[in-house]
């Protein structure tokens, strides 16, 4: 297994109300240009979708008594780009990993509860990116990630 080198990343804090989803996608775009991943570039634009559909899922159906969310972009050595955003959701919300059947196949996905993303994002997520996923942070919420490849 090759592990990734992260060359950059950077980290921000906005407000949960609509304005920040734009908000979010141009600070990321001005990240993401500063190193290396010029306009039009196909990372960059698929980095700048990922980030407006998690953090409008964020401002959307986050905690409504939590005040803001974190947005996270990091860019791999490889090329590659992670997208993250970050807000308060309980952790019961995150579901367990599924488990395989007999033939070895996974099930489809089912909406967690609370819906974590919800369907039309989570379909816009699953087919922009490489990978994705929901990371627990215990108290502290959950965090949503999405990798944005090159050459894919």
């Amino acid at each position: 297994m090759t592990e990734s080198v992260v060359l950059r990343r950077k980290a921000f804090r906005l407000p949960r109300h609509p304005a920040s989803v734009g908000e979010a996608r141009q600070r990321t775009g001005e990240h993401l240009g500063r190193w290396g991943h010029p306009a039009g570039s196909a990372v960059r634009e698929e980095a700048l979708l990922l980030v407006s559909e998690l953090a409008a899922d964020t401002v959307l159906h986050g905690p409504r008594d939590e005040p803001d969310f974190e947005v996270a972009v990091t860019v791999l050595a490889h090329g590659s780009c992670l997208v993250e955003v970050s807000d308060g959701l309980p952790d019961e919300a995150v579901l367990p990993a599924p488990e395989p059947d007999a033939a070895g196949r996974l099930p489809a996905p089912a909406p967690p509860p609370g819906e974590l993303l919800p369907g039309h994002a989570r379909s816009l997520v699953a087919a922009l990116s490489e990978a994705w996923g929901v990371r627990d942070r215990g108290r502290y919420g959950k965090t949503v990630w999405a990798l944005a490849t090159v050459g894919r």
